[in-house]
């Protein structure tokens, strides 16, 4: 199983419950920056875990590493320095691949960026667009 960890976007106490829980019990992570994740860790106290480099630059030969993971069956979880892997940030390829190996994938609530710009604007929010940023 992949599952996409949406990690916080400032403050390290605004994460799941089941984020943790997820990060507590996969073997490995893959991390847009193995830097900023391992502070993530270092702060909730999490141990033990494989994390591989997965950003921009080596997301076609990495994906390619991690469907071998899965295919194993071995649980990996995907999360980027801030928010929510996809928006904005690297995974969609991984998740298109995994998707066309029928292969299951597990996508978390969590941070992000522009629904916590919008909703704190004080803008009329019924009926928005995201661009990207």
């Amino acid at each position: 199983m992949l599952y996409l960890v949406a990690t916080p976007i400032g403050n390290l106490e605004d994460i799941t419950l089941r984020a943790l829980k997820v990060l507590n019990s996969v073997e490995i992570l893959a991390c847009e920056d193995t830097r900023n994740t391992q502070k993530l860790l270092n702060h909730y106290e999490i141990t033990g875990k494989k994390l591989i480099s997965y950003h921009e630059h080596n997301e076609d030969k990495m994906s390619e590493k991690i469907i071998s993971y899965l295919e194993e069956g071995r649980e990996v979880a995907l999360v980027t320095d801030a928010g929510m892997p996809c928006i904005s940030d690297p995974g969609y390829i991984l998740v298109e691949k995994i998707k066309k190996a029928g292969l299951p994938i597990t996508a978390l609530p969590g941070a992000n960026a522009g629904l916590t710009a919008l909703v704190a604007s004080g803008i009329e929010s019924y009926n928005y667009t995201f661009y990207g940023f």
